[in-house]
């Protein structure tokens, strides 16, 4: 009886410690490696008017970058290699109060190419530490009893803006490119309901008849957002702030989205539908994380390349 009570217990003990191993191994593959495999998803719509030339749009979103960030920033120089037509950045480029020098020096050469951008609250507040598993109760908040830490955000926009970049928050502007009229309408972060809709550009009384695109751009994809981008005739939407759900459940996918966004829509290229009208809408799962959640987990950073040809 001894000899089978014995060998039950190293059975339990064996068991509790692979199960344990497998737990530490886990956690270090996403605290070490995973959110370090940055990746580029690359995406095709149809969606420019008939006979125009394709259009290649990099989006980049939730860059999150801190200090001594080396293998992000090698990687981010490396993605001005594909030549876009356009650099399209949905917010939370920061997450440390010393991370301004090292995002510029970074994004440097994308800020060659012709670009647009909406912040996020990563991009005005540091990020604080929260109870991860407060995030399966619904969406992060930035209320709370303690000031919010205010990040260099001006100093980005200005030299955003030196570069050409186009600030879209809460502004609508066109923007010509490769024969084609972008009318862009972008909002502020919709997470802090910071967001105020300008409307997309109305040009001239023939500016509808001129070939043009219009893209709405927002960090946090709400359907509020969603919907009003719709409902005034966007042809795409971009937006990030979810990182695709950032700790997934392989063959299920995310757990949240961090705001009202249905979880299978946190990560990917999905059609919008609101009020009869149907918009495709990139949502981007980031390329990095909060520094105080630094793991990726069945959910690699990513940047997206999105080739739009006609109809």
């Amino acid at each position: 009886m001894a000899t089978t009570r014995d060998g039950a217990r190293t059975a339990a003990a064996l068991t509790l410690g692979a199960t344990a191993a497998a737990g530490v191994a886990t956690v270090g593959y996403a605290a070490f490696i995973e959110r370090n495999l940055f990746g580029l998803r690359e995406e095709s719509l149809a969606i420019l008017p008939p006979r125009s030339r394709p259009l290649r749009v990099l989006h980049l979103s939730d860059i999150h970058m801190v200090p001594r960030q080396s293998a992000k920033s090698k990687w981010l120089r490396g993605l001005a290699d594909l030549k876009p037509d356009l650099v399209v950045n949905t917010g939370d480029n920061l997450s440390h109060p010393k991370a301004l020098a090292p995002l510029l020096d970074a994004l440097e050469p994308l800020l060659d190419f012709p670009g647009v951008f909406v912040p996020g609250s990563n991009d005005y507040y540091a990020p604080r530490m929260l109870n991860p598993f407060r995030y399966l109760s619904g969406p992060s908040s930035t209320n709370g009893s303690k000031p919010l830490k205010e990040l260099p955000w001006q100093q980005m926009f200005a030299r955003f803006g030196s570069a050409g970049w186009v600030d879209l928050t809460n502004r609508s502007q066109s923007v010509a490119l490769r024969g084609l009229r972008l009318d862009f309408s972008g909002v502020d972060d919709p997470h802090l309901n910071r967001d105020r809709f300008a409307g997309f550009p109305a040009g001239s009384s023939t500016a509808a008849e001129a070939p043009h695109l219009r893209v709405g751009v927002a960090h946090a994809p709400y359907q509020r957002v969603l919907d009003t981008f719709t409902d005034a005739g966007a042809h795409l939407i971009l937006a990030g702030h979810t990182h695709g759900g950032q700790v997934c459940i392989p063959g299920y996918g995310a757990l949240v989205s961090n705001c009202d966004l249905p979880t299978w829509r946190a990560r990917g290229l999905t059609q919008w539908e609101h009020n009869g009208s149907t918009v495709p809408l990139n949502v981007s799962a980031g390329i990095g994380t909060s520094r105080f959640a630094p793991v990726r987990f069945a959910c690699r950073p990513e940047a997206v390349l999105l080739t739009l040809t006609s109809r």
